[in-house]
């Protein structure tokens, strides 16, 4: 089952048919609100999706995925309770009296079922389905328990993270269902609608991302606000910068604890740490890592390099694409996350940047998201990109903004 939506729609109905789903015995594929027709009827395609439920408000661009994919109009549903252009609300699926019951896996099975068809940002290529079994996703939230042990019935929950990506279903999805929270969810990042909720409703935590950190610290209406319930945030999808957590806690003195993950290894493969500005924390229970050079030998403290781990979260493989998969596991089942980290003496990792994105000028490896990051602390900068461009004059790659 696809499932195709905008955030502020769906907010109850969502978990509902991706657990009731994944309970019946389902596979469940989220796609981005933002697809386009052809980037939809490619994941429908792909996936081997049967079944469509939907956002009305970009019903069209689902309907001509669905024709396109091969859908029955009678297997493409919606989201809400309206019936539109003759397609009804998944919710009319269930009013009748049959009862189904849940669908159980014994401990060898579950470890090859996949659950979960997450599709990566393809920045590599087309998007490849992550595929995520139910023993993958049990222990992503083993480890979440694990570390955010502090979240419970009492907890008030903010999430801003899209619901199709990893770290929305991760966290916002199963996390805050799991402990009992009551959680508020926001599409948008409009400061003022957030800042109206966190005093509203005593938000005592937040899931978010370092744009919406950044739009706070800017943001001179966000001081205008009582933020003083939330007690922590945790930030994620990107690296933020030691500067940025540093003026953020001198504005609203809220900590800011940062994590790390892949969609093909889980939101959080490394925990967050307060005690070091700038690192992403340690290494979840159950993780072993090793950080690798160019030539394949193992590096020591303070030594950037590739990172490889080896977890029971690590997903089975990518959908279809044996090259790829063989591609990214070494014999020993360790991934290979492309990422560039270093460790210290004391276990706190560090993620330095993307390995295919290094720019590589004067004999330095330049992280572009470093260079990023300090453009994003100008005021006059709402958003920042940094490529390599090759200048004849200088026979070498110019980072480039």
């Amino acid at each position: 089952m696809s499932l195709f939506f905008e955030n502020d729609f769906v907010k109850v109905d969502y978990p509902i048919a991706v657990l009731g789903t994944i309970a019946a015995g389902g596979k469940v594929t989220t796609a981005n609100p933002k697809y386009e027709a052809t980037d939809l009827s490619y994941q429908l395609t792909d996936s081997g999706a049967s079944v469509l439920i939907v956002h009305p408000e970009i019903l069209d661009v689902a309907i001509e995925a669905s024709i396109n994919a091969k859908i029955p109009a009678s297997r493409v549903l919606l989201f809400g309770e309206k019936e539109i252009k003759g397609y009804k609300p998944y919710r009319s699926i269930l009013n009748n009296d049959r009862e189904i019951e849940p669908i159980y896996y014994f401990p060898e099975e579950a470890k090859s079922t996949i659950a979960y068809l997450i599709y990566s940002s393809g920045t590599t290529g087309k998007p490849k389905g992550v595929e995520i079994t139910h023993t993958n996703m049990v222990f992503r939230l083993t480890q979440t328990l694990i570390v955010e042990n502090k979240l419970g019935p009492h907890s008030i929950i903010m999430g801003t993270g899209g619901l199709c990506h990893i770290y929305g279903m991760d966290r916002i999805t199963h996390t805050t269902l799991i402990r009992g929270a009551t959680t508020i969810i926001h599409s948008n990042s409009n400061v003022e609608t957030i800042c109206e909720s966190i005093q509203k409703f005593k938000i005592t935590f937040i899931y978010t991302d370092p744009k919406i950190i950044l739009k706070l610290v800017n943001d001179p209406l966000a001081q205008q606000f009582d933020l003083s319930s939330v007690g922590m945030i945790l930030s994620g999808a990107a690296p933020l910068s030691d500067k940025l957590e540093r003026k953020f806690y001198e504005m609203f003195k809220i900590p800011i604890l940062q994590g790390y993950g892949l969609t093909e290894t889980g939101a959080v493969t490394i925990c967050p740490d307060t005690s070091v500005p700038g690192s992403v924390g340690i290494l979840t229970p159950n993780m072993k890592a090793k950080i690798l050079s160019d030539n394949g030998h193992e590096l020591g403290y303070n030594e950037p390099g590739e990172l490889w781990i080896h977890c029971p979260s690590i997903m089975k493989g990518y959908l279809n694409n044996k090259e790829a998969t063989d591609a990214v596991f070494d014999k020993d089942g360790f991934f290979c996350t492309g990422d560039i980290v270093s460790v210290d003496e004391l276990g706190n990792f560090f993620v330095v940047d993307r390995k295919k994105e290094m720019i590589r000028c004067q004999d330095f490896d330049v992280a572009p998201s470093e260079l990023e990051s300090i453009l994003l602390t100008f005021e006059v900068v709402s958003d920042a990109a940094v490529i390599g461009y090759y200048s004849e004059k200088e026979a070498a790659e110019i980072p480039t903004a």
